[in-house]
């Protein structure tokens, strides 16, 4: 099997999250009682007329900017026609062959390299309805809520070369459409849905095999696993002297195989022709540079400067630029966190140039980045934890970047140790509370007082005299068992570090 090389194309079917729809003033809510979204123009009554959501064409033209798209600003729609029960007016206003966007691509980061995959195409078009099968009842309900929902098709060139590098893409591609904020991207609610054209070839060979599209794959997970299944399917027909049929076929998640559902439909089985009831026109260059100027840094682009400008490693930088409001609240920590007298006496404000921070304020380069790598862990330990387990982004809490640092100050300052820093920042969520009024509140300060210290230590030096022992003897490893004996009487309050240095001069004169 090793002798066949897979090709790959995916069409990505992205809903906008506008308030209404493409073409009326029905709300685009997810979720609402059936049929309650719907309005005579979605459901393609007679004498009705669609108008264009200006929002959409805004929402769709970035997305084209993003993708590193030729933007076409001449606007056209057309009829694609095809008669199903989701499917009201018995036509889909889509576009054809002038797409809104047209010969892009999307940097994808592998793990040894950058790839460039290549972007056909995207067009806008209206959403289909939703048809609910009832088993029980040997029966099917349309749900027309969805009708009319504004979708961007993103169709890629087939670069693809295997289902990883599929997933990867995919990957790539979501963190793009979530850092511009146009849609929630949710393939649960089927705001971001994936179809998979799948072929495959000899090695060597230049021309493409007979592909079969596949459909019904609600996670990237599940796209990965189907074009597993079916790269395998097409290697044993073809070492078996079979043909390949183009068509479509439907993945099963729960029998992790794929099914023929029908043959694969060309362009000519729609009937294409233009829109009559909406009139072509132009985009004019003020607009588009208006769109261009709202453009948020590209993902990759922000992986990069982390990296470079904040010394994170590739791991870190991935991690964090995978949520945009993430990453943003890393950025406005770091800068705290240089700017604040508490954290940095000689530092009031952030240079332009990173280079030129230990001339002015004493925080070079190297300083800030061990900085800014405290913040980093912080971020992707204990703060991403906390979200997890509440199934929230940062956006969601009332935590200020301001509050966040001075939470890591008081635990690198001795104020807290690390169990009681984490103890701490979920207060912070739950209450929305300072970490300062929680501290003082809770009593939760660590006890560093050397006077306080000397007394417990020889209380628990009195307490454990074969334990002393064993350490003048050289058994270093006992002194943890006392340092534990004295955040026990504290209640976890000790300042451990300094507690174990005290009793190494006490009992071992270093």
């Amino acid at each position: 099997m090793n002798d066949f090389e897979t090709v790959i194309g995916l069409e990505v079917h992205l809903q906008l999250k506008t308030a209404t729809k493409i073409f009326c003033g029905c709300a685009n809510l997810f979720g609402q009682t059936p049929n309650s979204q719907t309005c005579p123009v979605c459901l393609g009554l007679p004498g009705t007329l669609p108008v264009l959501n200006r929002k959409v064409l805004l929402y769709a033209l970035k997305v084209a900017m993003a993708l590193n798209c030729q933007v076409n600003s001449f606007i056209k729609f057309d009829r694609k026609n095809y008669y199903y029960p989701d499917l009201p007016k018995g036509f889909q206003i889509s576009q054809y062959d002038l797409p809104i966007a047209r010969e892009g691509f999307v940097l994808v980061k592998g793990k040894e390299a950058v790839r460039k995959v290549g972007i056909t195409r995207a067009h806008l078009e209206e959403d289909a309805g939703k048809l609910i099968h009832d088993p029980a009842a040997n029966c099917s309900l349309v749900d027309y809520n969805r009708t009319g929902t504004p979708l961007i098709e993103i169709v890629s060139e087939p670069d693809m070369r295997g289902p990883q590098e599929a997933y990867d893409y995919l990957t790539a591609l979501k963190l793009t459409l979530q850092y511009l904020d146009v849609s929630d991207c949710d393939m649960e609610k089927g705001s971001l849905r994936c179809d998979a054209n799948v072929s495959i070839r000899p090695k060597g060979e230049i021309k493409f095999g007979t592909k079969v599209e596949i459909k019904n794959m609600n996670s990237f997970r599940a796209v990965k696993s189907a074009l597993e299944f079916e790269e395998s399917r097409q290697q044993k027909l073809l070492l078996a002297g079979n043909k390949i049929v183009q068509e479509t076929q439907l993945w099963n998640e729960d029998k992790q195989a794929t099914f023929s559902m029908r043959s694969k439909e060309e362009a000519h089985d729609y009937r294409y022709f233009p829109e009559p009831d909406l009139v072509p026109f132009v985009v004019d260059e003020s607009f588009l540079k208006d769109v261009a100027d709202t453009l948020p840094e590209a993902p990759l682009k922000k992986w990069e400067r982390l990296v470079n400008d904040y010394g994170l490693s590739d791991y870190d930088a991935q991690i964090i630029i995978s949520d945009k409001k993430l990453a943003d609240f890393f950025e406005e920590s770091s800068r705290l966190f240089i700017e604040l007298p508490s954290t940095h006496q000689n530092s009031k404000s952030l240079p332009e140039d990173i280079d030129a921070r230990e001339e002015r304020f004493g925080v070079g380069k190297e300083k800030l980045n061990k900085e800014t790598k405290k913040i980093a862990n912080w971020i992707i330990g204990p703060l991403q934890q906390e979200l997890n387990s509440r199934k929230v982004g940062v956006e969601s809490v009332a935590l200020k970047p301001k509050d966040f640092i001075i939470l890591i100050g008081k635990v690198e300052d001795g104020t807290l140790n690390n169990l009681r820093g984490k103890e701490v920042l979920a207060l912070m969520l739950d209450t929305n509370t300072g970490p300062e009024e929680i501290i003082a509140k809770k009593g939760l300060a660590q006890v560093s007082d050397t006077a306080t210290l000397e007394n417990i230590i020889n209380d628990i030096i009195r307490e454990n005299e074969s334990t002393v022992t064993q350490i003048k003897q050289g058994k270093d490893s006992a002194i943890g068992f006392l340092v534990g004996q004295a955040m026990k009487k504290t209640q976890g309050k000790a300042n451990p570090k300094l507690v174990g240095e005290m009793i190494k001069r006490r009992l071992l004169n270093v």
